[in-house]
């Protein structure tokens, strides 16, 4: 692993501890309820994707939190730099993650194939 590749795994690791930080400290009940799943940078640290779980939530208040995020962002870029004191904070875009409803829906599944294989 070369030392960007340790510096970039670094700034994903605090990224996942201070967005959910950043969004605990807002009034907005749907946006304290987030939960941050994963964080991944780009171009060297000057962009990262946060990836929020969707649990439990309609495509409606999705879209609304989406619009939530967007006014809140400069917000949570600008507590991560006071934080952890950088010069610069990386561009931060919102994603609401799939992953866990594709876990959740392949176990369902592998125990489907294991009960017929029982019979």
């Amino acid at each position: 692993m070369t030392q960007n590749e340790i510096k970039q795994k670094r700034v994903e690791s605090i990224l996942k501890e201070l967005v959910p930080e950043a969004l605990s400290s807002l009034e907005d009940e749907q946006l304290r309820g987030l939960f941050v799943t994963d964080a991944v940078c780009h171009k060297g640290r000057y962009d990262a994707d946060i990836y929020l779980d969707k649990t439990a939530l309609t495509d409606a208040e999705i879209s609304q939190i989406y619009s939530k995020l967007k006014k809140v962002k400069s917000y949570i870029q600008n507590y991560c730099a006071s934080e952890e004191g950088w010069f610069r904070t990386p561009n931060l875009t919102f994603h609401f993650d799939d992953l866990l409803e594709e876990q959740n829906r392949m176990d369902k599944l592998f125990e489907k194939i294991e009960k017929e294989l029982k019979k």
